[in-house]
């Protein structure tokens, strides 16, 4: 193609359709960007695991916590696990596709979602501790 005007972005990975340059967001200058359900559920964990370590200090402080997609392998006994407590690696996995699709709240807004989130995180932590979920977090636990 000798004498051709084509040319190779040199951001081969961002889009650059038709030589306008790159687009702007979907919600516009004016709009606060779209959240997605992922940041939604990465937010309410890791404000829950803050509150905990600080209620905890000394008991969390070797603790790892993770976010998994969906655990591996068959469904248990009780179901299809939404978190998993290892003790000895001092580590806890919570599934985040479980916790979400899997949770019959009675009415599916912001608030009953973070709650019940949160009620996971501190379920998994009491599994961890021995504990009742509501001596881990009694003025934020709530029973789903």
């Amino acid at each position: 193609m000798t004498g051709s005007s084509h040319r190779v972005s040199a951001r081969s990975g961002r889009r650059d359709r038709h030589g306008r340059g790159i687009r702007s967001a979907v919600t516009g200058p004016m709009l606060p960007p779209i959240r997605t359900r992922l940041d939604f559920f990465d937010s309410c964990v890791g404000s829950a695991v803050e509150f905990v370590r600080d209620e905890w200090p000394e008991e969390l402080a070797e603790v790892h916590f993770e976010i998994g997609m969906a655990p591996s392998g068959e469904p248990g006994p009780l179901g299809v696990d939404r978190w998993q407590v290892s003790a000895r690696e001092r580590r806890i996995v919570l599934y985040r596709l479980p916790i979400e699709r899997l949770a019959h709240l009675h009415k599916n807004d912001d608030w009953h979602r973070r709650s019940f989130i949160e009620s996971c995180v501190f379920r998994a932590v009491a599994e961890l501790l021995g504990k009742d979920p509501w001596d881990i977090a009694p003025e934020r636990y709530r029973h789903f």
